[in-house]
């Protein structure tokens, strides 16, 4: 998976910090275009806060992993936005069964429908890779009025190179499945079809890269899965490059930072950052 430590905060939380370095041994394998874990069959949600769930007025943060992976990959994420005072429900759904039409509204509608037993004052959104795909599919049906901020992580919001250069590489079907298919840049290609922001997104783009292979099919800079072009997203409120690589970004401490600043102020904190014109 790469090259990395498990480092302690003043705060208590456990966070991962990539190393600079990265051998030729802990590259991904080209197959997993996304991740490597297998994923359950079922949609399922798990609430917690770091208030009493009854209190009103909390806001609500549903958290949404990326293809091949699960809701534990969000595990680091969920503790510190627990710590900061949200309530937060992480869904996990089926990433390599279905298409990310057959995804998407059963996964947003099962978040919705948790946050609302805190009665919250807003419900915000974090995803990672394929997961903001499936939120703007949800909105592109359903609008995105229930939804206050969506942070999204390494989205593949124009497709990825690596997916055309693969899709027909043997084995890379039944590892990805149908919604892994959908997230190419061609004809076929499900976010391209989608249309531009249309409630509050901000995007925090990787640009370090542990997997060599598929960096090779992806413009530069890239986070080994996705480039930074991809990324973007028309309508898009804010914008942010961070040297990360694609499977650990949701774990990352400087990233957590930045989404809790985003969540609660609708503003990076990062210096870099590039904040656009937005009416939400």
């Amino acid at each position: 998976m790469g090259v990395g430590s498990i480092e302690s905060s003043g705060s208590g939380l456990v966070f991962f910090k990539e190393r600079s370095g990265c051998g030729i041994a802990t590259i991904c394998s080209a197959l997993g275009l996304m991740a490597l874990t297998m994923m359950p069959v079922t949609f399922t949600a798990a609430t917690e806060s770091s208030e009493n769930p009854s209190e009103s007025a909390i806001d609500c943060v549903i958290l949404l992993h990326g293809l091949a992976r699960t809701s534990a990959s969000m595990n680091i994420l969920q503790q510190a936005l627990q710590t900061s005072g949200f309530a937060v429900v992480k869904i996990d759904y089926p990433s390599r069964k279905f298409t990310v039409e057959e995804l998407a509204k059963p996964a947003l509608q099962r978040g919705l429908n948790e946050c609302s037993m805190h009665q919250a004052k807003n419900i915000h959104v974090v995803t990672h890779s394929m997961g903001g795909i499936l939120f703007r599919q949800y909105v592109s049906e359903a609008g995105a009025a229930a939804f206050s901020r969506t942070v999204m992580l390494a989205p593949p919001n124009k497709g990825s190179e690596a997916v055309d250069a693969l899709a027909d590489v043997p084995g890379f079907q039944w590892l990805n499945g149908p919604a892994g298919a959908q997230l190419g840049t061609g004809e076929n290609s499900v976010p391209l079809k989608l249309g531009p922001a249309s409630s509050d997104v901000a995007i925090i783009a990787g640009t370090f890269s542990i997997n060599i292979v598929l960096s090779t099919y992806l413009p530069d800079p890239d986070d080994g899965k996705v480039s930074v072009e991809s990324t973007k997203l028309d309508g898009m409120c804010a914008h942010l490059q961070m040297d990360v690589s694609h499977p650990f970004i949701m774990k990352d401490e400087d990233v957590i930072r930045e989404i809790i600043a985003y969540l609660n102020n609708g503003k990076f904190s990062h210096r870099d950052a590039l904040h656009f014109d937005c009416p939400y």
